[in-house]
């Protein structure tokens, strides 16, 4: 019986051991699943390099460049914008008076008062055309030269001294001269023109005189044909007027038409009152103002005589 119930002691012995051991087992899974939770719940906050926790990050916030539109620069720390109120501001120094004067007149300028600025510097040189009432480029540097040769600063600007001198070597232009019939200066007449009734054509002008006898009676700007089909140079005279004369080659208006030389005639021209001396006849003597070649035509009589020269 003795090993009998030795062996069923050592059984029971055997199985509180298993017992034991399984109850270990069961409490060291226990620590370890509460180790693994402490160290998850640690991982949570980060730490300072020295150990030491660190603070909490703040939550994100919106810019400006969250809806696309650039962000404002912010204002420069070592350059304040200046204020009004600044003390360091300070008003700009006067401008000296002009030496020369106030300006009376300068570019862009217009009336009167220019018409005869430009008449006056034409009597004396310095002016090439006729005046016209507008301060453009041409008058610009109509008054420089007048200015340079006078001594003055080369402004361009009519001032009170420039004005002053200009007055000093001029006389008041006539009405002729502030509004001369032709905005080309006519030219001296060939000496074929001085006798009798004369058309006075010039092609270096660009200029008609209506003469009778030496005296000009009227003037007109002209324009004449391409070097394809130029305008023939010669003494001529008038054989034959038609009024609303159309061209039977070109097929355009030629009214006015006072036929000189074959098919060549002095009329009137809509292109060159449009287009000027940006275009050319077929030979013909254009005259671009309606109102002169019409009284023009009226007197003008067949066998009256044509000089036109270089």
């Amino acid at each position: 019986m003795m090993d009998s119930t030795g062996r069923s002691t050592t059984r029971t012995g055997i199985r509180g051991t298993a017992r034991t051991a399984k109850r270990g087992r069961a409490g060291t899974t226990a620590v370890l699943t509460l180790l693994t939770v402490a160290a998850a719940t640690a991982g949570c906050k980060a730490q300072a390099t020295d150990g030491a926790p660190a603070a909490p990050s703040a939550p994100p916030r919106a810019t400006a460049t969250d809806d696309g539109k650039p962000a404002p620069r912010p204002p420069s720390p070592t350059a304040p914008s200046p204020t009004a109120s600044s003390p360091t501001a300070t008003a700009s120094p006067t401008p000296k008076p002009d030496p020369q004067g106030r300006t009376l007149m300068a570019s862009g300028s217009e009336g009167k008062q220019v018409r005869e600025l430009q008449a006056r510097l034409r009597q004396i040189g310095h002016f090439d055309r006729s005046p016209t009432g507008y301060y453009g480029t041409v008058t610009v540097a109509a008054v420089q030269s007048f200015q340079g040769k006078r001594g003055l600063s080369r402004t361009g600007r009519a001032d009170t001294l420039t004005w002053q001198k200009l007055l000093g070597m001029t006389h008041e232009p006539t009405a002729a001269e502030l509004n001369p019939p032709t905005t080309r200066t006519v030219a001296k007449p060939d000496k074929r023109c001085m006798t009798g009734r004369v058309l006075c054509i010039s092609k270096n002008s660009r200029t008609l005189a209506w003469m009778i006898d030496g005296r000009v009676v009227s003037s007109m700007d002209v324009r004449f044909g391409s070097q394809y089909t130029p305008t023939r140079e010669g003494t001529f005279s008038v054989y034959w007027k038609s009024r609303h004369h159309v061209s039977t080659i070109y097929h355009t208006a030629m009214p006015y038409a006072m036929f000189f030389s074959g098919g060549q005639a002095v009329h009137y021209s809509a292109d060159f009152a449009v287009r000027g001396y940006n275009g050319a006849s077929h030979g013909c003597v254009n005259v671009r103002d309606e109102g002169k070649i019409a009284s023009l035509f009226a007197q003008v009589k067949n066998g009256d005589k044509v000089v036109v020269y270089g």
